[in-house]
C-alpha cells in the first residue's frame, strides 16, 4: 500500500525540522505491507530482502538491520536475528540488537505491540562517521521498519501472545526515491525540485546559494505539496481541527515566502507546479485543480491582509523586551485572534529573534475566550 500522511503533531512532533534537515516532512508517503494472522517474520523479512536486493537492485553491502535486543522483562528477538541471517547473509556484524525506543512498536498505551526490525541505508562516509546505525550517524537512514504484531499489551502492563500474530510494516516514499536516486537529501529527488526551483525563481534567488534561502525554499516546497494534497482531499483553511493544520502550514508557507522576498501571492504558483508534476499519477490533483487554485490563492491574500499588521505588532511587543526575554501570552493570542498568526509562527519569529513565547499564558488567555462564548451561546 501507498499512504498519504499528514504529521505536525504528536510524539513525532518534526514541524520545526522541516526544511532544516534532509528528511523532515510535513506531508509524506508510507509505503507498507500487512499480514492479518496469515504470514509473519520470516514471509516478512523474505520479501523485505528480495524486494530491496532483487527489485530495486540496492547493493546488499550497503544495508544494515536492527533487531529488539530486549527490555522491560521481554527477551531478545533472536528469532528474528537468526532468520535475518539466514534469509540476508549479513554478517553479524551488521545485525544489530536495539531497545524498546528504537525496536520496539505500540499503538499506544495498550493494545497491539510487538518488536520489530529496522533496516537502514549506508549514504557513505562523506555524509557522517561510520560504526552503524547504532553510532545515530547521519550517515545511516532508517528506510523501513517491519513491525511484528505478536503482543495485547494491557492497562496494567501485562503482555499476552496475540492468537494470530501480525504483520505492518512502513517504508518513507521519499527516503527510497533519495537511495534511488542517487542522492542524499530527499528534497534533491524529482518529488521536491521542480517545486524548489519553481519558488527559487519566483524570488528570484538561487538554490545552494544561502542556505537560510534554501531553508525557505524547502519549507515552501514541503508545505506547498501539503497544501495540494490535503485541500484535494477536501481539508478546508479554518480555525478547527484539520483545517487548522492546513491553515497553519499555509501560513508558515507564507512567512517563509516574506524571508526570500515574496510580497505577492506565490503559494498557489507552486501548487500549480505539483498538480503538474504529480497530476497524472494521483488524478485528484488534476480533477480539482481550479477548486485548489482558489483556495490557496484567497487564504494567501486573505493572510496577506493582516500580515503586516501583525508584524508591526510583534516588532512593538519586542521593543519592549530584554534580549531573551519572552513575548507575553496575551499578545501571542491577539496575534492569532485578530491577525490569524498560528502559534507555531509566533514561536519561529520569536526564536529567529532571539526570544520566547509565554505559551501557557497563551493557553490561558485561549481558554478565557471559549468561556465567554460559552457563556454568550
Amino acid at each position: 500500500s501507498a499512504q498519504k500522511c499528514m504529521r505536525v503533531d504528536g510524539k513525532h512532533n518534526d514541524l520545526e525540522e522541516v526544511g532544516r534537515t534532509a528528511r523532515h516532512h510535513t506531508l509524506f508517503e508510507m509505503l507498507g505491507n500487512f499480514s492479518f494472522g496469515d504470514y509473519f517474520k520470516e514471509e516478512a523479512i523474505t520479501l523485505a530482502w528480495q524486494f530491496l536486493t532483487k527489485e530495486l537492485e540496492i547493493d546488499p553491502s550497503k544495508l544494515w538491520v536492527t533487531v529488539f535486543g530486549g527490555g522491560e522483562g521481554l527477551e531478545a528477538d533472536n528469532e528474528a536475528r537468526e532468520l535475518w541471517k539466514k534469509i540476508s547473509g549479513l554478517p553479524q556484524d551488521r545485525i544489530l540488537d536495539m531497545g524498546m525506543k528504537d525496536n520496539f512498536w505500540s499503538m499506544g498505551d495498550t493494545g497491539p505491540c510487538g518488536p520489530c526490525s529496522e533496516i537502514f541505508y549506508d549514504h557513505g562516509p562523506e555524509h557522517g562517521p561510520g560504526g552503524g546505525p547504532e553510532t545515530e550517524s547521519d550517515r545511516y537512514i532508517e528506510i523501513w521498519n517491519l513491525v511484528f504484531m505478536q503482543f495485547e499489551r494491557a492497562a496494567d502492563g501485562t503482555m499476552t501472545p496475540l492468537p494470530r500474530p501480525s504483520i505492518d510494516t512502513g517504508m518513507g516514499l521519499e527516503r527510497i526515491a533519495a537511495v534511488m536516486q542517487g542522492v542524499y537529501s530527499n528534497y534533491d529527488t524529482d518529488a521536491f525540485t521542480d517545486l524548489l526551483q519553481t519558488a527559487a525563481k519566483l524570488a528570484n534567488v538561487q538554490v545552494g546559494a544561502d542556505e537560510e534561502a534554501d531553508v525557505a525554499l524547502r519549507v515552501i516546497a514541503d508545505h506547498a505539496r501539503a497544501t495540494g494534497f490535503l485541500v484535494a482531499d477536501g481539508v478546508m483553511p479554518s480555525n478547527e481541527e484539520r483545517g487548522y493544520v492546513l491553515r497553519r502550514v499555509m501560513r508558515r508557507a507564507i512567512r517563509y515566502g516574506v524571508k526570500v522576498g515574496l510580497t505577492e501571492p506565490f503559494l498557489y504558483k507552486v501548487v500549480d507546479v505539483l498538480i503538474d508534476t504529480m497530476g497524472n499519477h494521483y488524478s485528484e490533483l488534476k480533477q480539482r485543480a481550479d477548486f485548489i487554485r482558489e483556495v490557496v490563492k484567497g487564504e494567501e491574500e486573505r493572510f496577506r491582509e493582516t500580515l503586516d499588521k501583525g508584524l508591526s505588532l510583534l516588532d512593538q511587543a519586542m521593543a519592549d523586551l530584554e534580549t531573551g526575554g519572552q513575548l507575553p501570552g496575551d499578545v501571542a493570542f491577539k496575534l492569532h485572534d485578530t491577525f490569524g498568526f498560528p502559534l507555531d509562527l509566533t514561536r519561529l519569529i520569536a526564536d529567529e529573534r532571539g526570544y520566547t513565547v509565554d505559551s501557557d499564558g497563551y493557553a490561558t488567555a485561549m481558554e478565557e475566550q471559549r468561556a465567554k462564548g460559552r457563556a454568550a451561546w
